[in-house]
């Protein structure tokens, strides 16, 4: 729990340091920008500004770092929703229904709900963080690989509600991204699909690869249209609508809570990364929703999991980052490195002698993620200005953003060759009606399903029975198992419900026509 005598003297250094506030809104608005840009990750943005701490003190430094790092988490969702291309890997499920809601002119409104639940997620994110950051170090080290393993068996359960019509091209490709995220060499040493290119050793880069599988259809497709949204009435860019939008996140609470709770425990996960927990957060919400079949048409409750997920999951890495000294993923790495650079290692012994400085940093983000609520508004009114340019404007430089923040990732031709490589791959199957999305999710855990069993395999000595020596692994299958089971009696529900109404209204339709047979007057 909280010790309110470092929590006064955190309040403290907030109150002396006032002037690293200053550096809350340019954080938010770099990490709003490069976020917003394909192929431009966190880690990345990041990285470019990490030599101007070097001139800060140190909190001041952290501000401005963890500004971005707040900011990034939102940015993503801009592109997604306007032109269902993710910033980043991590607003991928946001897509589905965001971009859905922005082709019938709810763009505002969808930006709305994406920007109000990164708000209140990332709040509760970082309030539940102040209170469990020292036990939370406690169950997050006793995590292991096969605790792991069972994370991404439940994030490949996700295949099945992001499948096509036909059930069999869901699954060829499901299989086919699982086969792509294992090319290169595993841990065991095999080399796999590489066909001689040193390149691929380290596996397919997922980033290019999924800009390719993206937006090669989307491109093509609004290729043909003279704007991105085609009713003139619909590309308004409208404060009111954006507030109703932010207005209406709270009319989903329990959509709120699972996100919030979710994203955390997947974003203390070192190596996860919230790209998994935005996905697990849609897929559940999705199958407890009563109203699953409208999800990927424009449900907003598919727009406010998806982006809960992604806010909260920042506490959870932040967690991992402060209390363990390990780095939930590239962006908590780079803020390490800024630790670092001012002679400090979070860690166990940090929380222990600068309890207040943790507590400070802490509340900072807090404050940071109310900021965003103002910020993002600003830039979801700029950023959707977007809807009045032609697209034979838009199109071409989203393509040249997209080629050079792929060359980017790589730091080489590789980038961008990947990323046409991907293209035609995802405009073929779109052409043949395959899920592009069930390719994506099997690329982003390909790697962590092979690695993760090989490692509990190597662990257990090859013994099925060791899984019954971890309680974790255990819990997470026995949810699995029961999520499974809760969906199907749910589907059956539906089925017989549909079932159901149908013959009453074949009833109807027969009672109708043997009245209006009994009344026609006959002829003669």
């Amino acid at each position: 729990m909280i010790d309110f005598s470092a929590f006064n003297d955190a309040l403290g250094i907030m109150f002396t340091s006032a002037g690293s506030w200053g550096w809350i809104v340019p954080g938010l608005v770099v990490g709003l920008v490069f976020s917003a840009i394909p192929g431009i990750s966190i880690t990345m943005a990041m990285a470019i500004v990490l030599p101007m701490s070097l001139y800060m003190d140190f909190f001041s430094a952290i501000v401005f770092l963890t500004s971005v790092y707040t900011g990034a988490g939102f940015g993503g969702s801009v592109p997604a929703i306007l032109m269902n291309i993710p910033g980043s890997p991590s607003s991928f499920a946001t897509t589905f229904d965001g971009y859905a809601m922005s082709q019938k002119g709810e763009h505002n409104e969808a930006l709305g709900y994406a920007l109000f639940a990164s708000t209140l997620c990332g709040i509760a994110g970082y309030v539940l963080l102040l209170l469990v950051i020292e036990p939370l170090a406690d169950i997050v080290l006793r995590i292991g690989p096969v605790e792991m393993f069972a994370v991404a068996i439940w994030g490949m359960m996700l295949l099945g509600s992001l499948g096509s019509a036909y059930i069999s091209r869901g699954l060829f490709a499901a299989a086919l991204g699982i086969l792509l995220g294992t090319v290169g060499m595993n841990t065991a040493g095999f080399t796999r699909g590489t066909m001689g290119l040193p390149v691929l050793l380290d596996g397919i880069a997922p980033i290019p690869a999924m800009i390719g599988l993206l937006a090669a259809s989307q491109l093509l497709s609004l290729a043909s249209r003279d704007y991105i949204i085609e009713a003139e009435g619909s590309r308004e860019v409208s404060l009111r609508k954006i507030l109703k939008g932010c207005w209406g996140t709270m009319k989903y609470p329990g959509v709120l809570l699972r996100g919030s709770i979710i994203g955390i425990i997947i974003g203390a996960v070192p190596g996860v990364g919230s790209s998994i927990g935005n996905l697990i957060a849609y897929a559940e919400t999705k199958r407890t929703a009563k109203d699953s079949a409208t999800f990927g048409k424009g449900n907003p409750k598919g727009v406010i999991a998806a982006e809960s997920a992604v806010a909260s999951g920042e506490g959870g890495s932040m967690a991992t980052m402060l209390a363990l000294g390990i780095p939930g993923g590239g962006a908590t790495a780079i803020l390490i490195a800024a630790f670092m650079m001012h002679n400090i290692v979070p860690g166990p012994s940090f929380i222990e002698t600068q309890k207040p400085m943790v507590y400070a940093i802490i509340l900072n983000n807090i404050v940071q993620a109310v900021v965003l609520l103002a910020v993002g508004i600003g830039f979801i009114y700029v950023a959707s200005n977007i809807m009045k340019v032609r697209t034979r404007y838009v199109l071409p430089a989203i393509l040249v953003i997209a080629t050079l923040g792929t060359f980017a990732v790589t730091g080489e031709a590789a980038g961008p060759i990947t990323l046409f490589v991907f293209a035609l791959l995802g405009y073929a199957l779109n052409r043949y009606q395959y899920p592009v999305s069930a390719v994506v999710v099997g690329i982003l855990l390909g790697r962590m399903l092979e690695t993760e069993f090989l490692r509990s395999y190597q662990l257990s000595g090859g013994n099925p029975l060791y899984i019954l020596e971890r309680p974790g692994a255990m819990a997470i299958f026995a949810v699995m198992f029961a999520s499974l089971a809760m969906t199907a009696w749910g589907k059956r529900k539906q089925n017989r419900a549909e079932a159901a109404e149908a013959l009453a209204m074949e009833k109807l339709r027969d009672e109708a026509a043997a009245h209006a047979a009994h009344t026609t007057p006959s002829k003669g």
